[in-house]
């Protein structure tokens, strides 16, 4: 059965396309959003073997964009990252680009990611080496967040990284300060990094500039600036590292929007009203307040979209002890703090998903007689129900 949300990408989709150019891989993923658990992408019928009951599943798209999906795809992500990760308290930091930027990012996306990376990583890795503050190797687990609470562009970064890392002596080291970074000197670093790979690349031709700009506007505009702060922050510190790894599950698939934020969706005025909470109304950490937006189904879809990543695109990454690479440090880590060495998970498969819910047996189980109900028949994909 549709969703609102599929309802409203089925109207705005179109709308959209018909104005703005659109990648090919944003074709794929508001194609795979409307079509998801429908007849078009075919499915299976299961029955009771008594004959008493028959229920129609529709297949998913299983595209990682998709808000309605990806959960047990999701479940599997954290599954294997909670089998790595050091049992020991992490760090949650936050790196932001301005909002100057996002003109370039949008039409450097890809390039303008891969230094984003670059610069949260070198500036980790500078400080964090340095004996004043860790002198050791830690554990980074970085995920890329576009979009802000109304979908608006706000490409930032979030870090958890281990507080504490492994020396040159195999030996498992604490941070020297409480503070853990200096938070100050880490902007100037970042700032500093990021903006030198955009004017190089300016100097090269290898940056598309936005409409109405010139290499030396951009300049101008890269200069303004690198004397401005940039917003990097540094969050709670989570005690072990399941904390960690939710957090950031929430930003790995299915996209920014979840369909219980739509709140109405009217047809006759092709417009959609929606609901987020805004960071800024509660900075104190009180109680958060919900605000609501109205949008045409055009303008819903287009926000919406712009967030989709490119096929292949990595936007979760590994540094440090965390890395591929670093496998063998990894298990000295853990052993230094009383863990096993890393063991692959078992899969998380649907019926054990299933099962976790407390009405997943109606699911599965015939109402009458209660026996598991069999696969009976698959369905082709079609468009029509059958």
């Amino acid at each position: 059965m549709k969703t609102i949300l599929q309802e409203v990408m089925g109207r705005g989709y179109p709308a959209l396309a018909e104005k703005t150019p659109l990648p090919p891989h944003v074709h794929r993923a508001a194609r795979a959003m409307v079509l998801c658990r429908t007849a078009a992408l075919g499915g299976h019928i299961q029955g009771c073997p008594e004959g008493h009951v028959q229920r129609v599943w529709y297949n998913s798209c299983r595209h990682r964009s998709c808000p309605q999906c990806n959960r047990i795809q999701l479940e599997r992500w954290l599954e294997g990252q909670k089998s790595r990760l050091i049992d020991h308290p992490h760090r949650h930091v936050i790196f932001t680009l301005p909002h100057e930027l996002h003109p370039y990012w949008r039409r450097n996306t890809d390039r303008m990611t891969r230094w984003l990376f670059q610069s949260v990583r070198e500036t980790l890795m500078c400080f964090l080496s340095d004996p004043a503050y860790l002198g050791a190797q830690p554990g980074i687990l970085s995920v890329l967040h576009t979009w802000g609470r109304s979908l608006t562009l706000h490409p930032h970064i979030h870090c958890a990284i281990t507080e504490g890392g492994l020396d040159d002596q195999g030996l498992w080291r604490l941070p020297v300060r409480n503070c853990f970074l200096p938070i100050r000197a880490v902007m100037f670093k970042y700032r500093g990094h990021f903006l030198a790979q955009l004017k190089s690349a300016v100097d090269c031709g290898e940056l598309s500039l936005p409409d109405g700009e010139t290499p030396t506007s951009s300049h101008n505009l890269f200069n303004r600036l690198g004397r401005k702060p940039w917003n990097v922050n540094l969050r709670e510190r989570y005690d072990n590292a399941e904390g960690v790894v939710e957090y950031l599950a929430r930003y790995v698939r299915g996209g920014p929007m979840r369909p219980s934020q739509l709140s109405r969706f009217r047809t006759d005025q092709n417009d959609v009203l929606f609901r987020y909470h805004a960071h800024r109304d509660n900075p104190d950490g009180g109680r958060k307040r919900c605000r609501k937006e109205r949008l045409s189904t055009g303008e819903f879809a287009g926000r919406l979209l712009q967030h989709v990543p490119r096929k292949g695109l990595n936007i979760v990454r590994s540094y440090g002890l965390y890395a591929v690479a670093c496998r063998g440090k990894l298990d000295q880590a853990r052993a230094d703090v009383g863990q096993a060495p890393v063991r692959q998970p078992k899969p998380v498969r649907w019926q054990g998903y299933l099962g976790r819910f407390p009405d997943s047996q109606k699911q599965t189980h015939c109402s009458v007689c209660e026996r598991q109900l069999t696969l009976m028949a698959p369905i082709a994909p079609s468009r029509a129900p059958p």
